[in-house]
């Protein structure tokens, strides 16, 4: 089979990082309904790729301390191969996505797994996932934690962190 007709599967993880208490005490806490507290990760190539405290991590999909996703969301497919993707992810972890970059708000999970599926897929994560942070600040209480939750940078436990060298884990 010709290596430029071979399409890869992408699929975007997701977790409920709140173990469903996000939606039993956000209406008390926010005074609205959030469904959960997201972490996502993409999967190809059989690896899973997510952006944490560490960095650019993979791990099998769901091997992280996580365990398995509470859905999976079929993005599309791609025709980027393993390599090209490899020095991708080695560029974005020398520069956007180190780990001193993360910013649970700004710059997280979410905004690495968009990212990620725009390169590949072209097409972007759900709205609903990417818009949390938004909906929390735009509570008083949110706004009343913003300076403890800018302080917890997330890195589930589990995975090899990409140092941003081709082919280096």
């Amino acid at each position: 089979m010709d290596q430029h007709n071979t399409t890869y599967s992408v699929k975007l993880y997701i977790y409920d990082m709140s173990k469903g208490m996000a939606r039993q005490l956000s209406p008390i806490m926010l005074g609205k309904q959030l469904d959960g507290i997201w972490h996502t990760s993409i999967v190809i190539y059989g690896e899973e790729f997510f952006f944490g405290g560490e960095g650019i991590t993979s791990c099998m999909p769901g091997g992280t301390m996580l365990g398995e996703p509470n859905s999976v969301v079929e993005l599309g497919s791609t025709e980027v191969t393993e390599e090209i993707f490899m020095e991708y992810l080695s560029s974005l972890g020398e520069s956007t996505y180190r780990g001193d970059r993360y910013r649970l708000f700004e710059h997280n999970c979410n905004t690495f797994s968009n990212e990620v599926a725009q390169f590949l897929t072209g097409r972007k994560i759900p709205a609903y996932i990417t818009d949390l942070p938004a909906e929390v600040l735009s509570t008083p209480f949110g706004q009343a934690l913003r300076p403890l939750l800018d302080s917890i940078s997330i890195a589930p436990p589990g995975g090899n962190v990409i140092n941003g060298q081709y082919g280096q884990r």
